[in-house]
């Protein structure tokens, strides 16, 4: 199975690449970079530390794509519709974990995922789709007799807020109380701002440094609280699901998927 890269001369995108180097099946056949990148025409292996492989960066995703099965998108909302619509004309499947999506940008998702495979997820771990399940598991557990906060952490260089991980787990757990996530979210505390109400779920963000991504959920009752958490030490989990998810997509028909799907817990 042929895969390409976009954003291969980043950090994320070298251990991209190295993640496929190491994957069963899987061989890189191309990387690209956004036009005017200095490491345009660079091979990638090389700026990935991985040894030259003859694969070399390009501006131009239609060209590349051509002789690709699947890409790997780790960018953003509106750089990965664009190249979802290149892979939507040639017919190729494309692995996503890009965040901060509006609800107009995911229905454009869904369309070109009536016409090819897509792997849709805000974090391609496996610990964290874990967390997912046990989230539910827990919510379903606790009720509504315990309230529910949640703190995430992540990089200076960070451009959404809060992450799309953490809003999936506040998605998760308003799912399992019967609650709309998107009403009782509660991104902001300042003054006199009155009692938290029952419904609400907390929403808070750090921003520092060089962390990858810590998240933490809270729930908080009369004398006890529990805490799911998961923090990331490096990049690699994320590129390693990333190469899990497009394992997986080589058989399946046109969709749109998520790592629970890819990971079997849905």
């Amino acid at each position: 199975m042929k895969v390409a890269i976009v954003g291969a001369a980043g950090r994320m995108g070298g251990r991209l690449i190295h993640a496929v180097l190491e994957a069963d099946g899987l061989e890189l056949s191309g990387a690209t970079e956004r036009p005017g990148h200095p490491q345009i025409g660079t091979d990638a292996g090389l700026l990935a530390g991985a040894g030259e492989l003859g694969v070399k960066i390009s501006a131009d995703l239609t060209a590349v794509m051509a002789t690709a099965d699947v890409l790997i998108d780790f960018t953003f909302p509106e750089v990965t519709l664009q190249n979802l619509e290149i892979c939507a004309q040639q017919g190729k499947m494309i692995v996503s974990g890009s965040t901060g999506f509006s609800p107009e940008q995911k229905q454009q998702v869904e369309k070109y995922a009536e016409q090819i495979p897509v792997v849709l997820a805000p974090n391609m771990s496996v610990g964290v789709n874990a967390c997912f399940k046990l989230l539910k598991e827990a919510a379903n557990i606790l009720g509504d007799d315990f309230d529910v906060e949640i703190v995430e952490m992540h990089h200076n260089q960070k451009k959404d807020s809060p992450s799309g991980t953490a809003v999936r787990m506040g998605e998760v757990v308003a799912d399992a109380l019967g609650r709309d996530y998107n009403k009782v979210a509660n991104f902001h505390r300042e003054g006199m701002c009155g009692e938290r109400t029952k419904a609400e779920i907390g929403m808070q963000t750090v921003r520092g440094g060089d962390i990858v991504g810590e998240h933490t959920v809270y729930f908080i009752g009369m004398g006890e609280r529990i805490e799911i958490s998961h923090r990331a030490m490096s990049r690699d989990m994320f590129a390693r699901g990333a190469v899990r998810a497009c394992q997986w997509l080589q058989q399946k028909q046109s969709g749109l998927y998520d790592m629970q799907d890819v990971l079997g817990l849905t």
